[in-house]
């Protein structure tokens, strides 16, 4: 079965609008009100499913050998867009700390920066520990902003949220460093060739 070529960087594009969206829907949601509840829970299920559409556009561009110098360069970049609408709103809510959150976007808005910099030499695809990060975010996120506490109890389920935001961070880090790394040992080997 044949899709269209540009299917997988169609969903990429996609979730840019899906970001404003879903940020404008979480802070109208964000207090915990009998209607703000309902755009809370329409946001978090937004959120959750415009980040699963990220898997979606990569294995097809796998899966059918139509992968693009486009694709790699605007994926993450529409992941960074839909993750950091759920950073800055979750910390405008109060519900994640700031100084997280500036950190968090620091390495992605930076890397990001160093893509569209370098991208007349090469496209810089996102490594391995870049997916997990991205995975790692997308579930950390979705437990937080899915507003299950409100029908579960929130004690166990904010614990591991805060562990899940920690690691998040540490993940982040962790991959921003290799990413530099991979960059700095690339520019290296193209020097000495």
């Amino acid at each position: 079965m044949a899709i269209p070529r540009q299917l997988p960087n169609a969903i990429t594009v996609a979730r840019i609008p899906l970001a404003v969206v879903f940020f404008v829907l979480l802070l109208g949601g964000g207090t915990y009100g009998a209607s703000d509840l309902v755009l809370r829970w329409i946001a978090g299920v937004l959120f959750v499913l415009a980040i699963s559409t990220d898997w979606v556009d990569g294995y097809l561009a796998r899966r059918y050998d139509i992968v693009s110098d486009f694709g790699k360069l605007w994926d993450p970049i529409a992941d960074k867009l839909l993750t950091g609408a759920g950073f800055v709103g979750l910390a405008v809510l109060g519900e994640w700390p700031w100084w997280i959150v500036v950190l968090i976007l620091i390495r992605e808005w930076g890397i990001t920066v160093h893509r569209f910099m370098v991208a007349r030499q090469h496209i810089v695809a996102a490594a391995w520990l870049g997916k997990v990060k991205t995975a790692f975010q997308g579930v950390a996120l979705g437990w937080w902003l899915l507003p299950l506490h409100e029908l579960i109890g929130m004690d166990w389920w904010t614990g591991i949220g805060v562990v899940l935001m920690y690691a998040t961070l540490v993940l982040t880090i962790v991959s921003g460093v290799d990413y530099v790394v991979a960059q700095v040992r690339g520019a290296r080997s193209e020097g000495g060739a």
